[in-house]
């Protein structure tokens, strides 16, 4: 155990010094730090190698660029990014083609070309064959621009087997062309973004029009291929000083498909991250640090109302979310602003496939709502609705943001509110599902303490012991005491009991004597069920005292006695009440059922129908639960501290899950799949498995032959690399063009 904590901290160390770079933002080497969390752009980086030197014409002007590219092809032929599982995606095609180029632009790495050649024609059907007549966008737009610009280059590409769907892919992006402006409001990222791929036939195409659309700082949205191309054909200076800039901080020559980069982004989705991987404890300081700078920034941006840019949105109601968590005032109009725009709603409606990915931030950002705000309602109910749609369509084309399988976590998010989920669960869902290990995988130790005080063998209670435990572990964060899991699982399990003696089994006299026992504190004259109970509930207050006075130094013995006697002391007059047949008023009694004999809160509503009343209770519960989530997560609207009010929130989405849509706790299957998940299975063998290189006969290419640049074996338990996925400019799959590939960082956390 002390091994495995020492291998944690060394890991968690490792990752510190990596995110220091992001909170030193005056630091003028910022962005090596933040590249440090930014994949390499195989695409992006060959456009750069291909760009000469107006000084020296036979020569690259970006020469490191050039050496990545020949320095970077995976065994198996291709350049670009894999899967979770290590295999090439769609990417792979035209990053190939352009790490092609670039290399023939040059005369070098003949072997590297073979065997991009062979790896095309290999696998080009197989990749493209999974998104049958749907591609993506960008994907659309870019690949017939990399096959022509092979064809022009005297580069013998083969598609035999794949011909139909080439044509389809190239009439699908003469219709986008056709339909959007080179800058169009309502597509994000626009065609210039994509200069580099446009036909030549496309009316923009001209120098004089690529000039026009530069601004100060070079190219717009941030391209660094369409700055290459830019200056390649135009020659102009804010190009060259645009690429210069972007050397200064990718001196490696490793491209970002983006830049720069929203620095912002990056730490708003490094916090998303840690948190659903289940590993912020370990980085508390840092999230704090993150969250407040931009926080700062968050006020002091305006809200961007003109443009529908699907990746504000995303980042906007992710930041929304992260932020409202750690207790900041944030207005929900900061990212509802488009509910208020009847033609940007249209335009979210009439394109949700889109959207998809924006539309789960939003739902999930709506969990956060406090009362009055009606914005997040109408923000719920419309994300709500597009994502089902979404989930009846066989397609998963989403130009924002690629999930590890964000249609499993859309239907997982739809299924239940966070309010009812267990924290603990909704990191295994998330490790899961993006085939990451986490740092550190805790095992449960189950203490039977019911059982050893007979609590478990009552006959008539309810067995709950694995639920109390399960409720406890899963809710409570581990950064607190394990003591206090403890605590609050002993004490659900003698409530469930002693609950279950007042309502159903023990006679009026008998709970008469325990509950003057409990106030003398004297088991004097007690038998049978009785006895147990107090026993039980003696040595629980002891043991609970005890731990107080040793950490703290005071002795809570008797104020602990007290309190378990007003709960006693109110189940006596709740007994009577329902032995003696007393109906109670609103005010004493509010959530009894029907069947044991107790007026239920709805039957309280005399002059009412009973819908009526159903709907009334719903809502005052809701407004209730909407007013102790905002002083749960506010600073400053009540004296407690951070701690304990996130101790309210565990209690409240504890009684959620197993009360918001139906009994669960009474149930004795409902439960037991997500307790076996949370304590008993563990999670499985994540390894990857990567295609085997493709066999070619050897080369007498000596100095450009391939090689591996890590130094480390392909078979590793999780890549970094693949941490997680944020959305930039040019929409991808799930690989370096147009996303950032967020690290955490550069390191393989288990290697196989």
């Amino acid at each position: 155990m002390e091994n495995s904590s020492s291998s944690i901290q060394a890991l968690v160390s490792r990752i510190k010094e990596r995110v220091t770079h992001l909170i030193n933002g005056n630091n003028s080497n910022n962005y090596i730090g933040v590249q440090s969390f930014v994949s390499p752009s195989a695409y992006d980086t060959a456009w750069l190698a291909m760009v000469a030197d107006p000084r020296q014409p036979g020569e690259p002007m970006f020469k490191a660029c050039l050496d990545w590219v020949l320095d970077n092809q995976n065994p198996s032929g291709f350049w670009g990014e894999t899967d979770w599982e290590g295999f090439p995606t769609i990417d792979s095609l035209p990053a190939t083609l352009a790490c092609m180029i670039a290399l023939k632009t040059w005369n070098l790495g003949h072997q590297h070309i073979q065997k991009g050649m062979a790896f095309i024609s290999a696998h080009a059907a197989i990749i493209l064959k999974d998104y049958g007549n749907s591609f993506p966008r960008w994907f659309t737009i870019i690949f017939p621009g990399m096959i022509e610009l092979a064809k022009k280059a005297r580069m013998e590409v083969s598609f035999l087997h794949e011909i139909e769907q080439i044509n389809g892919i190239f009439d699908e992006r003469s219709k986008i062309i056709q339909r959007e402006q080179i800058i169009d409001k309502y597509e994000h990222p626009p065609l210039l973004s994509y200069l580099e791929a446009l036909p030549s036939w496309y009316c923009c195409f001209d120098e004089e029009s690529i000039v026009s659309s530069l601004n100060e700082d070079g190219p717009v949205f941030q391209s660094p291929s369409a700055a290459a191309y830019a200056f390649i054909v135009t020659g102009h200076d804010r190009c060259m000083a645009y690429l210069q800039t972007l050397m200064q901080a990718c001196k490696s020559g490793a491209i970002p498909p983006m830049y720069p980069v929203d620095e912002d982004f990056i730490k708003i989705c490094t916090v998303d991250q840690l948190q659903r991987l289940g590993l912020s404890g370990y980085f508390n300081e840092e999230i704090k640090q993150f969250l407040e700078q931009v926080y700062r920034n968050y006020k002091n941006q305006q809200t961007a109302k003109q443009n529908i840019v699907p990746a504000n949105l995303f980042r906007d109601s992710l930041a929304f979310r992260l932020l409202r968590m750690q207790g900041y005032h944030v207005s929900p109009w900061r990212f509802c602003w488009f509910l208020s725009d009847e033609i940007a709603v249209a335009h979210i409606c009439n394109n949700f496939q889109k959207f998809s990915s924006v539309l789960y931030s939003i739902y999930r950002a709506t969990d956060l709502m406090f009362q009055g705000e009606m914005e997040l309602q109408d923000a719920r109910l419309l994300s709500r609705a597009l994502l089902e749609e979404y989930l009846t369509l066989g397609s998963t084309n989403d130009d924002i943001l690629m999930w590890p399988n964000l249609r499993n976590m859309i239907e997982y998010e739809l299924d239940t509110s966070w309010i009812a989920r267990m924290d603990h669960l909704d990191h295994r869902k998330w490790i899961e599902e993006s085939k990451a290990i986490p740092l550190y995988l805790g095992k449960a130790s189950f203490y039977r303490w019911s059982e050893a005080w007979g609590l478990a063998d009552m006959g008539f209670a309810r067995e709950k012991t694995a639920y109390c435990y399960f409720a406890c572990a899963s809710s409570i964060p581990s950064s607190y005491n394990c003591d206090v899991r403890l605590i609050v699982a002993k004490s659900a399990i003698l409530i469930t009991v002693a609950d279950d003696f007042f309502d159903t089994e023990g006679v009026l006299d008998e709970l008469k004597y325990l509950t003057a026992a409990i106030r003398g504190w004297d088991d004097k004259g007690l038998t049978g069920h009785n006895k147990i109970i107090f026993n039980a509930l003696d040595n629980f207050v002891r043991d609970t005292a005890m731990k107080y006075l040793a950490q703290q130094g005071n002795d809570i013995t008797y104020n602990l006695q007290k309190l378990w006697y007003e709960v006693f002391d109110s189940w006596l007059k709740e007994a009577t009440w329902s032995k003696t047949g007393h109906i109670p008023s609103m005010a004493s009694y509010l959530e009894k059922e029907e069947k044991d004999g107790k007026k239920n809160s709805i039957l309280l509503y005399p002059d009412a129908k009973i819908e009526e009343s159903i709907a009334n209770v719903e809502n005052t519960l809701d407004q209730t639960k909407k007013k102790l989530l905002e002083h749960a997560l506010m600073d400053g609207l009540d004296g407690m501290s951070k701690a304990c009010k996130q101790l309210h929130l565990s209690t409240l989405k504890v009684f959620q899950m197993f009360f918001n849509s139906a009994n669960h706790f009474d149930s004795n299957t409902a439960m037991l799949d997500a307790i076996k998940k949370a304590i008993y299975i563990p999670l499985e063998d994540q390894a990857l498995k990567l295609p085997k290189p493709i066999a070619l006969p050897p080369s007498s290419e000596g100095n450009n032959s391939m090689k591996n640049p890590s130094g480390r074996s392909f078979k590793v338990g999780y890549h970094s690399r693949k941490g997680f996925i944020a959305r930039s400019r040019k929409a991808v799959s799930a690989q370096a063009r147009g996303k950032l590939i967020m690290t955490m960082p550069r390191t393989n956390f288990c290697v196989l």
